[in-house]
Formats: structure tokens, sequence, C-alpha cells
């Protein structure tokens, strides 16, 4: 229904005239017909109970790869950055705890922050498709709520994968109001604007909040969503994850106490910027009651692992050049010389921030296609260590950058479900020796086993913590739904 107004003539008051003259009006829709209402429900309603088997097994891989990344983080200049200004800058407040830092605590939004910032210090978290890093906006957000709840109020370990997967649900379905979401991004960077949503929907969950503060907190949240592209490849882009965690849990705090936003923040009202503002194509559905059969997205598609710390991207070009490195070498061990090549051709798709020839930091390198292909092509393999400093500035990598070339063939768009790697290396004597990817070991579509993934977590997390913590940690995400308190899971993180 619509509803009019009446003209009603201008009055004046305190010297001013005010005309509240209105022809007609279009009604705003009524709370409970709003996408935004629907979240708000949603968020509010969902119980651990709807949650099936795959979502929970899907979910604690994704914790246990999200705190290994962190704690691997928590090594990273960028990290320690963080840390000392939080330190510093504000009074002492010994609540949450911090990754691989025995000891060290501070208030849950700055708890949040940090480990954030761990977590996406070295682009080595977890991807999805539409693309963004779901878990590192989340996870620090869900660990510092439940460390800043008293003894009395620890929750459980199902509560905790039910806020931790409400934060991924909402990311999801968020990044799905958008086919241009589905490309790799020009304009803000996905954890900046689905982050900060998804932070606050887990902790207005583990707040147990109302429909209605629940749809406030992710209004707030959206004022304190988005960051630019331009950021990417520096040191900035780690506060991107560290951002969201801490203002989506700072939005959910606010509307705990009452604070209110837009109603319809989430819909599409013509003439008015909502989360419409961040794309250009937004189509805004609401979301169907758990009550009602829904199927969480985690159930549909599972997440991407990263092996090694670089962009998403690097994965496929690595992939594919690491198949051309055993062709030089053969089977056994070995290397070859970069005087050997003549031309190095890689077709990739067209993504300019992710095409940088001669990458002069850690971080422009884990943006570099170049890089990425030059080193998996001379060791066989992208690790840990081919982003250090001496690694990086070895003479025949450098020989082998000034031989590469860029195509981007139109059946190559620059999309993380569609996109491929191949690199074409042509030797001095002419041979031609080609390796391509079309689905990385690690892609949704090819999942690292258990046993990759802990060896991942082991190999991260073994530069922080004692074997005994590291095993214990495993074991308890393992059995995460099971546990009647949180609290074991938290103690093991410093």
């Amino acid at each position: 229904m619509f509803k009019l107004q009446k003209t009603i003539r201008p009055i004046q008051a305190a010297g001013r005239v005010y005309s509240s003259a209105v022809k007609a009006v279009l009604r705003s829709p009524a709370p409970e017909e709003t996408v935004t209402a629907s979240f708000g429900k949603f968020i509010s309603e969902v119980k651990s109970e709807h949650l099936s088997p795959v979502v929970l097994h899907r979910s604690k891989r994704m914790v246990l790869d999200s705190i290994g990344v962190g704690l691997i983080g928590s090594t990273t200049e960028v990290f320690e950055m963080a840390l000392q200004h939080c330190k510093h800058m504000y009074g002492p407040d010994h609540i949450s705890s911090v990754y691989g830092r025995r000891g060290t605590r501070l208030s849950p939004i700055l708890a949040a922050f940090v480990n954030g910032v761990a977590t996406h210090s070295m682009d080595f978290d977890d991807t999805w498709h539409p693309a963004t890093h779901p878990s590192g906006a989340v996870l620090p957000a869900v660990f510092a709520l439940s460390d800043m709840m008293p003894a009395s109020r620890k929750p459980s370990g199902l509560d905790f994968l039910l806020a931790f997967n409400v934060g991924i649900e909402i990311q999801g379905r968020l990044m799905r109001f958008s086919n241009e979401a589905c490309n790799i991004p020009k304009r803000f960077h996905p954890p900046t604007v689905v982050g900060p949503m998804g932070s606050a929907a887990a902790c207005a969950r583990l707040l147990s909040l109302d429909p209605s503060q629940c749809s406030h907190a992710l209004a707030i949240a959206a004022s304190l969503a988005g960051a630019p592209m331009a950021n990417a490849a520096t040191q900035s882009k780690p506060l991107h994850i560290g951002n969201a965690s801490r203002l989506g849990l700072e939005a959910a705090l606010l509307a705990s106490r009452g604070l209110e936003a837009s109603p319809l923040v989430l819909d599409a009202v013509a003439g008015v910027a909502g989360f419409n503002a961040f794309y250009e194509d937004y189509v805004p559905q609401s979301l169907d009651s758990p009550n009602d059969g829904h199927a969480f997205l985690l159930e549909e598609q599972d997440m991407g692992f990263k092996r090694f710390p670089a962009h998403l991207g690097m994965h496929w070009v690595a992939d594919a050049a690491a198949s051309v490195h055993k062709l030089l070498v053969g089977v056994g061990p070995g290397k070859f010389s970069s005087d050997q090549v003549q031309d190095i051709l890689l077709r990739v798709p067209r993504s300019k921030y992710i095409n940088r020839p001669f990458p002069k930091s850690e971080h422009e390198a884990r943006h570099s296609f170049q890089f990425n292909a030059c080193t998996a092509l001379l060791d066989g393999e992208v690790a840990v260590q081919s982003f250090t400093p001496w690694v990086m500035s070895r003479p025949e990598l450098h020989a082998l950058l000034n031989r590469v070339r860029l195509e981007h063939p139109n059946d190559n768009p620059a999309n993380f479900n569609k996109m491929y790697g191949e690199v074409q290396v042509t030797l001095v004597g002419g041979d031609i020796l080609k390796g391509r990817c079309d689905t990385f070991y690690g892609h949704w579509r090819n999942p690292l086993t258990s046993e990759s993934l802990r060896k991942k977590f082991r190999s991260n997390a073994e530069l922080v913590l004692p074997s005994e913590k590291i095993e214990r940690l495993i074991e308890v995400v393992d059995e995460l739904e099971r546990l009647e308190n949180c609290e074991d899971l938290l103690s093991q993180l410093q």
C-alpha cells in the first residue's frame, strides 16, 4: 500500500520557514517486509541445529586455518606496528588475547583489530567466491567478544561456531547482490565492504540481540565499511581485515546499547544510497527464515585455502609454472639456469593491480603475476620464504622477470571461478614448454585434504607455539561443537 500526505501550509518556526508540503510520498515498506529486516530476523533467530554436518566440518577447517594464518602473521612487521600503536596510543584494558603474545591483552575492539591485521598480514587467509576473505573479518571479533564475556556466560563451542557461520553467511549473501562482485575487484576491497557486516552479524548473534538490534548492527557497520583498492599490495592492506573485524564488533556493541541506524540500509531505495553505494548493479534479496529450510552457502560451496601467502590469482600461474619447472629439471632434483630462457609468456586475466612486472616489496610481490610465476619456474614452488628479501633479490630471479610478457585472452576472465593460468617458456634453443592450471590445489573445486590443511597449520603455528599446544589446538577445533565452553579454545591461542 502507498500512504499519501496532504499538502500542509508552510509554517513559521524560530524565524525560519519549513515547508512540509508533500504531493505524494511512497510509503516505506513495513519493517517485516524489508530486506534489512529479513537479515536482522535471520541473525537473531538462527540456531545451532540449522548448521548441517557439512557446514560444521567446513567451518571448523576455516577456523583452524585462520588461527594458523593469524599466528604466523603475528611475526610480521606490519602486525608489530599495529600492536605497538594500540599499546601506546590507548589506555590498557586487559581483556582479550592477542595472537602469539603470551601475557598481552587488549580491549576487545583493539584485540579484534590486531588479530585481524595478523590474519591478513601475509595474504595467507582463506578466499571465497565472489571474492572476499571471510574468516579474517569474523574470527578475531568472535574471539575478542568471547574473551569479553564473563566466565558464567562464555559461549559453548557450538554457539561459537554458530556465530562464526552467521558472519560467513551474511558476507556471502551480500556479495551475491551484485554480478560485478564476482569479478576481481577494481574499486573497493571486498573484505572492507562485506567484512564489517559479517563481523557485526556474528557478534550480534553471539550477543543474542533481537531482530531489530541485529538490523541496526548491520546498518551501523555499513557506515564503517569500504576501503579503496589503491592500498592493495601495501602495508595498509592488512588493516582492511583488522578494521572489518573491529568495526563490526563495535557496531554490534553499539546496537546492543540501543544505537539505531537506517532500517533500509540493505534495501534498494531510489535516490538514497545505502549498501548499494558499493555496487553499481545491486539487486538485494530478502533472506529466508532459518526455519524455512534455509541452506547455508558454505554447504553449497567450499572455501579456498592458500598453500602459500599471496593473492589468490597467483596460485594459478604458480601451479602452471611449477609444472614447467618439472619439465626443465626432470623428475629428480636439479636446477636450471635463467640463461636457458629466452622468453616467458603468461596468459592471465586482465587485472591491473596484480600486474606488477618488478615488485619492490614483499606486499607487491604477493600481488604480482610475474614474480610468482618466475619464482615457481625457478624453485618449483612458491612458499613462505619466497617473499623474504634475500630470496626476492636473487639475480637469476630478476633475469627471468626481465623476460616476461603478458597476454590476456578473451576466454580468461578476471573471475576466480572461471579464470586459468598458462605459462609458456621459450628456451634459447627454440624449444617451447607449456604449463596450464585451470583449478589449483586448494581452490574450492579442489579443496585441501585434512592432512594438507593440518600440515599448513602446523607449519604456520610452529613459529609461535610449542608443539604440544599446536596439537591441542587441532584437537580442540576438531571437537569444537561438542565443547560446553569455548574457554579451552581461547586459552590455547597465546
